[in-house]
């Protein structure tokens, strides 16, 4: 019995170790050669082969002598089994970084870190059209583009591709692991590997499947965390792109602006035209008074006819006035009558 426990022992040990204890070897994406590009934020790091036994780093400023000038920073490397890229010392020390034999001697070039970038960009194949951010009719397949410098991790030896992992989150909040296209095939979002930038995923989605892509609005970013890249550099932009968006659904969103006409016609259309009613203005006109015009008398009229030349006219015969018996007479009593009549008034 006291063997059997012993034996149960000393495989828990082992087990344990082995779960607690780093195996010496490091995975090849972890392991830096002299000249290889390492990114900020990279952590645990084999850099044994690029310190050729050196424990200093050095760096120099762009256009700096490095043969005949102190470095402008240095880092120790006491143990360069596991080495970090830290932002808060390489973020504004790119460039390349040089193992040094003494306190400011370079002793050759150790390796040349690079601030990351990654971004992702959605395009409609079926179209042929970059619809980042823009929408997407149902039943369209779509294509990833991702552009990085993270490929430059390919450099290392015996690394065929850099792991990423594309994000998709539908509009109910659901987060995709993997997209399938039309035909049914299905393809992982995860640890999916680039070998080249920009690379093109090709058409994974397919739109059409409404049980599984819901009409609505989709997010989408890309990140890498090889050797916890993201996690300790996790900028926007870095090493984890910025999210970008594709709204997925039947009808064209401009459809319902009521400016959009989708069917036009050639009538013309009725335009009133609203014309400002003009303010009226009073004009006072002051009429000179009337002229009195003063009624000539048989005197003035007849003086006028006689200083008037008048037209010469031809003779005309004159025609003799028949005259009533007694009518001379008659007017010479009444002519006798008014002049007694005015005699008689003045005395």
């Amino acid at each position: 019995m006291a063997d059997s426990s012993t034996l149960l022992c000393l495989v828990m040990v082992t087990g344990l170790f082995l779960v607690f204890c780093p195996v010496s070897a490091a995975e090849p994406i972890s392991t830096i050669s002299a000249g290889n590009t390492v990114f900020v934020g990279e952590q645990g790091l084999d850099i044994r082969a690029a310190m050729n036994g050196d424990t200093i780093l050095g760096w120099w400023a762009s256009g700096a002598a490095i043969s005949s000038s102190s470095p402008g920073k240095t880092i120790s490397v006491p143990n360069p089994g596991s080495f970090s890229i830290y932002p808060s010392d390489f973020q504004s020390h790119t460039g390349s970084w040089y193992h040094l034999s003494g306190p400011s001697t370079p002793n050759g070039t150790a390796f040349s870190v690079a601030d990351p970038y990654i971004e992702i960009r959605i395009e409609d194949t079926t179209v042929s059209t970059d619809v980042t951010n823009k929408w997407v009719p149902t039943d369209d397949e779509l294509q990833f583009r991702i552009d990085t410098n993270l490929v430059q991790m390919l450099q290392r030896a015996n690394v065929n591709s850099v792991p990423v992992t594309i994000k998709v989150r539908g509009p109910d909040g659901i987060l995709y692991s993997a997209l399938t296209d039309k035909s049914g095939q299905t393809t992982s979002l995860v640890d999916y590997g680039l070998t080249t930038s920009p690379q093109y995923t090709g058409a994974i989605w397919g739109t059409s499947n409404r049980a599984m892509y819901s009409p609505g609005t989709y997010s989408v970013w890309v990140e890498c965390n090889a050797n916890s890249i993201k996690d300790n550099y996790g900028q926007s932009g870095k090493a984890v792109s910025q999210t970008v968006t594709v709204l997925n659904q039947d009808q064209n969103p401009l459809i319902g602006n009521k400016g959009y006409v989708t069917n036009p016609t050639t009538s013309t259309p009725m335009v009133t035209t609203r014309t400002p009613t003009p303010t009226a203005t009073t004009v006072v006109t002051t009429s000179p008074p009337p002229t009195t015009v003063p009624t000539p008398t048989v005197t003035a009229m007849a003086k006028s006819l006689a200083a008037t030349p008048q037209p010469a006219t031809s003779a005309v015969p004159a025609v003799p006035t028949t005259h009533t018996p007694g009518f001379g007479a008659g007017l010479a009593v009444l002519s006798f009558c008014a002049c007694l009549s005015f005699f008689l008034k003045k005395h």
